[in-house]
């Protein structure tokens, strides 16, 4: 097993200011080098992700963050934590990691011309085989608790029925084509991937969603919940979701991998009786925290539940219905709804909490909606990351510590560490 040396450590410290600087050209030379050599790889990167520039620049700031912290990996436990379970949910093999490596070294090289020395080579090539078996260490043990469950690679599922939720969000009930059931359990919170061909592509393509309905006991289907997006992202916007909304019916088929994911609440976990839950999201990005408040329904382990929802309008709001109903049956559950724009019909106190605005913590109650003076109180966001940012930076402004703040991204790489 490969390890660095202090000199190579030194060394690999020392070039995070060129990587700064010179990061996502590399990355984007590495990407380009491998998919032109290794075509078949395109099954395993998002062309979106790809064409926007968002996946060399994940990768980038990736290397970057590596660079910076090789001496205190600790500190990237986060990170390691979130693409491993990513890299599970795509199926990436060990053997894959041979071939990132070879290539971004390739790049480094291409890039930094003579800069590149034998030495920063050598303790660069030695770096990644570090990274790479903490990687393959991680998604290995995954890979077996998968196994376990009787689960390995891309499993088929059909399109039990597709139910609109908003003018915009619809929902996917899937279930398996073998008909083998119960399906694993997950966690409230977590993802899957689903891949489907894109004929236009000539390959296959894999994007995550989340799992919007808390797991059932009989484990006869997952549910996902899909928002058709309006074409204002540079590239190919919304490509698998767009396809889904338009071309896939009851009885078609797609195919899923077990549920992965480092954001949850663990429904079951005793020590966290009596501690407010505060969910907040705009958007699409209700859609894990529906299964976590679902999950939370009428657990044994009771917590007070602030549901904190953001949307462009009523029309566009999801799972309006199903959180009324939680809140009318559950009296720990309190809800607190922000409409951007309000309709000649919307209600107050029915369909909305706070009309004609964004989302604004300032306008709720900090201790009986916010639980603010209870100092053990989790957060949990979803959203675009600008919002999860600026959220994110309002709650440790209100002396929130941020190791209670959990952040669910929509996209590669990580939430800036703003």
């Amino acid at each position: 097993m490969a390890t660095l040396t202090e000199s190579q450590i030194a060394i690999v410290k020392a070039t995070a200011p060129v990587l700064k600087e010179h990061g996502t050209t590399i990355t984007t030379v590495f990407y380009d080098n491998m998919i032109r050599e290794n075509p078949e790889l395109n099954n395993f990167f998002s062309t979106t992700s790809k064409t926007t520039g968002r996946q060399p620049r994940a990768l980038a700031n990736a290397v970057l963050a590596y660079a910076t912290y090789i001496d205190d990996l600790g500190k990237l436990t986060h990170a390691v934590a979130r693409i491993a379970h990513k890299h599970v949910s795509l199926q990436v093999t060990p053997e894959q990691y041979d071939i990132v490596g070879r290539y971004l070294i390739q790049a480094i090289g291409q890039v930094l011309g003579d800069a590149a020395t034998a030495d920063i080579v050598d303790a660069w090539t030695t770096a990644y085989g570090v990274l790479a078996n903490v990687f393959i260490g991680a998604e290995g043990q995954m890979y077996k608790n998968n196994a376990a469950e009787n689960w390995v690679g891309w499993r088929k599922f059909k399109v039990l029925r597709k139910v609109a939720e908003s003018s915009s969000v619809t929902s996917f009930y899937l279930a398996p084509s073998d008909g083998a059931t119960p399906l694993p359990k997950f966690l409230p919170g977590q993802y899957v991937s689903l891949q489907v061909p894109v004929p236009e592509l000539g390959y296959l393509q894999s994007r995550q969603y989340s799992l919007s309905e808390a797991p059932k006991e009989k484990g006869e289907y997952y549910r996902i919940s899909v928002k058709k997006e309006d074409g204002e992202e540079v590239g190919i916007p919304g490509l698998i979701s767009n396809m889904l909304h338009a071309s896939f019916s009851e009885g078609d088929e797609v195919d899923l991998s077990h549920p992965q994911g480092e954001f949850f609440v663990d429904p079951s976990d005793t020590s966290k009786e009596g501690i407010p839950v505060v969910l907040i999201s705009v958007g699409v990005g209700a859609t894990p925290m529906m299964a976590i408040l679902g999950s939370l329904e009428g657990a044994p382990v009771k917590r007070p539940i602030s549901w904190i929802q953001a949307s462009r309008s009523n029309e566009a709001k999801p799972f309006g219905k199903e959180v009324k109903r939680i809140v009318k049956e559950n009296e720990n559950v309190s809800a607190h709804v922000f409409l951007r724009k309000l309709g000649p019909n919307d209600r107050a106190g029915e369909d909305y909490h706070y009309g004609d605005m964004r989302l604004d913590l300032g306008k709720l109650d900090a201790q009986r909606d916010l639980h603010l003076g209870d100092g053990r109180t989790e957060y949990y966001i979803c959203g675009p990351e600008v919002f999860m940012v600026e959220i994110r930076k309002v709650l440790v402004g209100l002396g929130v510590e941020r190791e209670r703040i959990h952040l669910e991204l929509f996209a590669t790489g990580d939430v800036a560490d703003e």
